[in-house]
């Protein structure tokens, strides 16, 4: 016993280790008087006697030895749409979190669990590197970008930092929101909703949709639109395909200048609702040629609106850069996109003003931030696209704090009650129209599982055993 106590420089256990309400104290006492005996047994052999004197210490994790051993998906919806939460489980009881984007399956997350046991998920790119190959333009990423965010969170709780500090620092300590709000007819109650659940909480950037949507059964406001069921209220009978799976240019609807004129009178009114001191965004215009994009964008020009987003789908390049030439209000588009190869094509070929990935789309946190950081360098500026859960939403913030020429996150959640409830940790997630960037480690929320559990899907599970995707079926290298 003198020896061990002369190695810790502790030559009288009692008179050194008095009975006190310090925990430190205490734990000392308790280990070394209360298991010394054990520990002459290890006599000579420092690091085994500090590791077992030490053996009740909480450590955050041993990054080296972590494993990822179980991936399970709670189903939610109405937050605000359909959103697969991911929970992956490690060998060290670290759990981190992640999101299917709104609207897509969770088997395109449970499908690359095969690929990820026993993995350590401090390798984020590298893991990411290996199923990037099973991610696809649009929903079709959601599993390899919710898979990602929860990588990064494991990362981050093992290494005991925030996220944004992975990714180098950030650059700001709030993040500008984008408040989403959905059409309303009548452009007078529009604008009062605006600056009633907008503009008086805070928000400092408003996004609305208008488009062909307005002018459906107006007269004489729409050509070509008869044999198309352009929403879930037309009741024809008869029409030449789907109007939502059909690309843009091929349904030949045009807006004809008294819908034109419609158009920019229901703009005016919005913008003597909100005034010209915050920038408005439009999106949702419909499925119409490059043409008549052209000629919308000129009729609500001196409305000076913040962008107008995908008027056209994002991989009509040259669609794109002849759009972006005729008008001067801002093109944006890219919520689609996967991977940073397509941003740069787009950035490139100076085809729009400003990007627009959405993360759970576009590669997750990295890959993100690897487009915004090309983008900047070409002068162009990056507003992010969200409408998912908390878990999603704090990926985004972490991003966004360590991107340059970030400008604005959207958030589609400011009117589900119960949101900022999903979670636990960091809150309130929204100030005044701002995300506070957390300093808790990995996203820096956690599922507050009590409340999540009120979305879940109908006839879905709670994180369901998912062993049926535990074996790999195939040979994944793409190259020979």
């Amino acid at each position: 016993m003198k020896k061990l106590l002369d190695r810790f420089k502790l030559p009288d256990a009692r008179r050194d280790l008095p009975s006190t309400n310090s925990p430190r104290r205490d734990f000392l006492k308790n280990g070394l008087l209360g298991g010394l005996s054990l520990g002459m047994a290890l006599d000579g052999q420092v690091e085994k006697e500090m590791e077992f004197i030490t053996q009740k210490v909480k450590r955050a994790s041993k990054p080296s030895d972590l494993k990822i051993t179980d991936i399970r998906i709670a189903h939610l919806q109405g937050v605000p749409f359909k959103s697969p939460i991911i929970r992956m489980e490690t060998n060290q009881g670290i759990v981190g979190w992640g999101e299917v984007r709104d609207g897509a399956s969770p088997n395109y997350a449970l499908m690359l669990k095969s690929r990820l046991l026993g993995q350590n998920p401090c390798n984020v790119e590298k893991i990411f590197k290996e199923i990037k190959q099973f991610g696809g333009h649009g929903r079709a990423a959601g599993g390899v970008c919710g898979v990602e965010m929860a990588l990064w969170d494991l990362a981050g709780k093992a290494f005991n930092v925030p996220v944004y500090q992975m990714l180098g620092g950030k650059y700001r300590d709030e993040i500008r929101l984008y408040a989403d709000t959905p059409e309303i007819s009548d452009p007078t109650t529009f604008a009062k909703k605006l600056k009633e659940t907008r503009l008086d909480k805070g928000y400092t950037f408003l996004k609305m949709d208008f488009g062909i949507g307005l002018l459906a059964g107006k007269p004489g406001m729409l050509i070509g639109d008869n044999v198309w069921k352009l929403n879930a209220r037309d009741n024809k009978t008869k029409t030449v395909g789907s109007y939502n799976m059909t690309k843009h240019p091929f349904t030949r609807i045009q807006i004809t200048d008294k819908g034109l004129e419609y158009i920019a009178e229901y703009v005016a009114k919005i913008r003597e609702g909100v005034g010209y001191n915050i920038p408005v965004s439009a999106d949702h215009f419909g499925h119409f040629d490059v043409n008549t994009a052209i000629r919308l964008g000129k009729a609500v020009e001196k409305y000076q609106l913040a962008w107008l987003e995908d008027l056209v789908p994002w991989f009509y390049t040259d669609q794109w850069k002849q759009i972006s030439d005729a008008i001067d209000t801002p093109t944006l588009t890219g919520e689609d996109i996967f991977l940073k190869e397509e941003f740069i094509k787009l950035i490139d070929a100076k085809a729009v003003d400003m990007i627009h990935p959405d993360l759970a789309s576009s590669g997750g946190i990295l890959e993100t931030k690897k487009i915004g950081d090309y983008a900047e360098e070409h002068g162009i500026a990056m507003a992010m696209h969200f409408a998912g859960s908390p878990i999603s939403f704090m990926a985004n913030v972490h991003c966004a704090a360590a991107t340059e020429n970030f400008v604005a996150l959207e958030h589609h959640g400011v009117d589900v009650d119960g949101w900022e409830d999903i979670v636990t940790g960091q809150k309130p997630l929204v100030v005044n129209g701002f995300a506070p960037v957390p300093d808790k480690p990995g996203l820096g929320v956690e599922l507050n599982e009590e409340v999540a559990k009120r979305f879940l899907m109908k006839d879905q599970k709670w994180f369901a055993p998912t062993d049926e995707w535990n074996t790999k079926d195939s040979w994944d290298r793409d190259w020979s």
